[in-house]
């Protein structure tokens, strides 16, 4: 699914993807700041903060010897990856003929005064004589997972959902953008996207989402920068702190109400005062997807005989299943059902792959299971491929082919470009021959732009 996986990745993308003079606006903001310099690779990390107190401009070549010989790949998709986003900003010298790199002024004074000064959010939490009870730790994830679940089935089977959550007409049309798909006077279905969406952790469903929130932020009247600077700011507040509704503007009191939504703030109203309180969901913001990620406890049982048995009461889960298996009946707090040859087809004709299945079972393996090697059974899995192979004889992917590279450094490095974009198909090292997905092809081509 390379649409989704792409769209999924974090906010760095966006930002990277940001005209120049917002970026410097966006890098006014300390924290905003901390957030860029975490989600880099650590490599990049070290660079910036050797640079961080170097007022002019460092020349190409000294940056590279900090590194050794093997270690230049990584190098140059570091120094890629901080030019993407502007932190280092790249110029050429030509008094010395050579290139060189700059710590971009804005971003080095904001960062400077975070670490030396240490920084304070626009509020502060409410002292607990304000505040009613507030939930324990325990209780806001499971606030907030409740929440996520209610949004996901009302964005996907409205039919099944307890509770209507108050989100407008034209915001669930942004989410539904790529997920559904509807005819004249026919019931939404999902497309193959919304297929591989459902079966993606909880994180990469996040990362989707408020990609889209952000993508079509415009349509909505909201500047796109305001909006990232205030997530991201949000996600530096403290897990089960109430802060108050009123320290926010108009514009960001809307987005809270849209997060609230998504389970990402919880909402609580006092006698005089009103509060919101960040989630798990909401502190995830600033970090990568890997960082973010963290193992949960599964659910799912699997058998030699291709039995299912998800031990669980969710109805999120129960749909899930019925991506890819046959449900036979649900109790209470089971869910009983069979992966059967006929369902699988019609999870493939979905756009549903073998390999997204299996990652699926292995991942909300049942803890009684989860210990076991395999903990999905090798005969399910090799069938669920088998089955799979059957329907893909020949699979056709958009790619473009590179060939005649300067030299093996640049070669390499354009091999891990495509492969931090997930969109490495195929390469061979003795010719220096290279195929990319269609996606990654822009970002490959900045990369070996920037070689010359």
């Amino acid at each position: 699914m390379p649409e989704v996986r792409i769209i999924a990745k974090n906010f760095m993308d966006m930002v990277a993807s940001m005209p120049a003079i917002k970026l410097d606006k966006l890098y006014q903001n300390g924290f905003i700041c901390e957030a860029i310099l975490r989600s880099l690779p650590p490599l990049a990390k070290k660079y910036v903060l050797q640079l961080l107190h170097i007022d002019g401009p460092v020349p190409a070549k000294l940056l590279a010897e900090w590194v050794l010989p093997d270690g230049l790949s990584k190098h140059k998709v570091a120094i890629d990856r901080l030019v993407q986003l502007r932190v280092f900003v790249e110029a050429f010298d030509n008094r010395k003929n050579e290139k060189t790199y700059q710590v971009n002024s804005t971003y080095q004074k904001s960062l400077q005064n975070l670490l030396v000064h240490g920084g304070t959010l626009p509020r502060e939490s409410m002292p607990s004589n304000i505040t009613v009870r507030l939930p324990t730790l325990e209780d806001l994830e499971t606030y907030a997972l409740e929440q996520w679940e209610c949004f996901l089935l009302q964005l996907i089977s409205p039919s099944h959902v307890d509770k209507t959550l108050n989100i407008s007409s034209s915001l669930m049309k942004v989410f539904q953008r790529r997920l559904l798909s509807q005819r004249d006077r026919e019931a939404p279905k999902l497309t193959e996207s919304g297929f591989q969406f459902l079966l993606m952790d909880t994180n990469a469903q996040l990362w989707y989402i408020i990609r889209e929130y952000i993508t079509n932020s415009e349509e909505r009247g909201v500047d796109a920068g305001d909006l990232i600077s205030f997530m991201l700011e949000l996600s530096f507040h403290v897990i089960g702190e109430a802060y108050n509704i009123n320290t926010l503007t108009e514009f960001q009191r809307n987005i809270i109400k849209d997060l609230a939504d998504l389970g990402l703030v919880k909402l609580q109203q006092g006698r005089k005062e009103s509060w919101f309180i960040p989630t798990k969901l909401a502190t995830n913001l600033s970090v990568s997807m890997t960082e973010s990620s963290s193992r949960k406890e599964g659910f799912v049982v699997v058998e030699t005989n291709f039995r299912v048995y998800a031990y669980s009461t969710s109805k999120l889960h129960c749909e899930i299943l019925r991506l890819f298996s046959r449900v036979e009946y649900q109790l209470p707090n089971l869910i009983v059902g069979a992966i059967t040859k006929e369902s699988l087809y019609n999870a493939f004709d979905n756009g549903i792959t073998a390999d997204q299945i299996v990652s699926f079972l292995r991942q909300n393996a049942h803890p009684r299971v989860a210990q076991r090697v395999p903990a999905v059974p090798e005969n399910v899995t090799d069938q669920i491929r088998l089955w799979e192979s059957d329907l893909n004889r020949v699979e056709m992917t958009e790619a473009y082919y590179y060939d005649e590279f300067p030299s093996r450094d640049v070669f390499e490095g354009a091999c891990d470009c495509a492969r931090e974009w997930s969109g490495l198909l195929w390469e061979d090292s003795k010719k220096m021959h290279l195929v990319v997905k269609s996606e990654v092809h822009t970002y490959v081509r900045d990369f070996l732009r920037r070689q010359k």
